[in-house]
């Protein structure tokens, strides 16, 4: 899930080319702090197996329970957060809607290529309390459990399941304000001018220029789709690039203060180490141990 902390349109092949699914078991924050802004082509379920978090859909950020499931569909522009004082485990499932249907086929044609346009809306959220919620749950169980296990025709599993997952969510009709509009288009515009300019001096008045508007106006308007401010999500934003090349590269720390936007050393050290609760050094040592030098 490296992809997710630094890549805010996530091109990140999930799966085998022929089988694109995978899934992942992830813990917020013991795996990373958080899952920052981000969308990409894939649909992605997030199913909360115990502790508590936040997830932000679009401009909206809800409490996440455990047993509550997200659905992002294609396009959505998504986050997964600590809640303070807790953790959050989950799984992670992600796919290519290609994998439930492909050309010619009558329910590719009537719901898979209205998902993927946007054409067709889902629920974005699923608590316990809803009436497919039982049934759903136990789809992504199954899910899980074939991926586990990996038997002769698991893959065959998979694909049932995550297609009768879906027509319990089409079938419940639960309506949901729509997750792409105006101002989170606009947002997107931003977070691709950030992510091709992190490493710079930006000021405010460069990230208002993008959207055309005065440096007032864009910091309440920032605040209000993200709940940080625009410097506080920039510094979130290069400390985790920084984490990734700690973790996937071998330069020193200084090469990569520096290519993250970071000027001074002894203040990425601190940032750093208020962020992650470690050290850069100790946070490579920390990812060495766990995947190996």
């Amino acid at each position: 899930m490296q992809n997710l902390l630094t890549s805010l349109q996530e091109t990140k092949q999930h799966g085998a080319v022929r089988f694109p699914f995978n899934l992942y078991p992830c813990t917020i924050p013991g795996d990373f702090p958080q899952v920052a802004l981000h969308w990409h082509d894939s649909m992605e379920l997030v199913f909360v197996k115990r502790g508590a978090g936040l997830v932000q859909m679009g401009a909206v950020t809800y409490p996440a329970r455990m047993g509550d499931i997200f659905i992002f569909t294609p396009g959505t522009l998504h986050a997964l957060r600590q809640a303070e004082g807790q953790s959050m485990e989950y799984e992670n499932i992600i796919f290519e809607l290609e994998l439930l249907g492909g050309a010619g086929d009558l329910c590719a044609e009537k719901y898979i290529l209205p998902l993927q346009s946007g054409r067709l809306a889902l629920t974005g959220h699923l608590t316990p309390n809803d009436l497919c919620y039982l049934p759903a749950a136990a789809c992504l169980r199954e899910v899980e459990d074939a991926n586990r296990a990996k038997r002769p025709g698991y893959e065959l599993v998979v694909k049932g399941e995550l297609l009768r997952f879906l027509a319990l969510l089409i079938a419940q009709g639960k309506q949901q304000l729509p997750t792409e509009t105006a101002d989170t288009q606009r947002l997107k515009t931003v977070l691709q001018w950030l992510s091709a300019h992190y490493a710079e001096e930006l000021r405010v008045a460069d990230a208002a220029g993008v959207c055309s508007c005065s440096a007032s106006h864009f910091m309440r308007w920032f605040r209000q789709m993200t709940g940080q401010s625009f410097i506080t999500f920039l510094n979130e934003y290069r400390l985790n690039a920084a984490a990734e090349a700690l973790h996937t590269t071998d330069e020193t720390v200084l090469t990569i203060a520096s290519r993250c936007g970071f000027e001074n050393l002894s203040y990425f050290n601190r940032a750093f180490k208020a962020h992650f609760g470690m050290t850069p050094r100790e946070y490579r040592k920390n990812k060495e141990r766990l995947f190996g030098a």
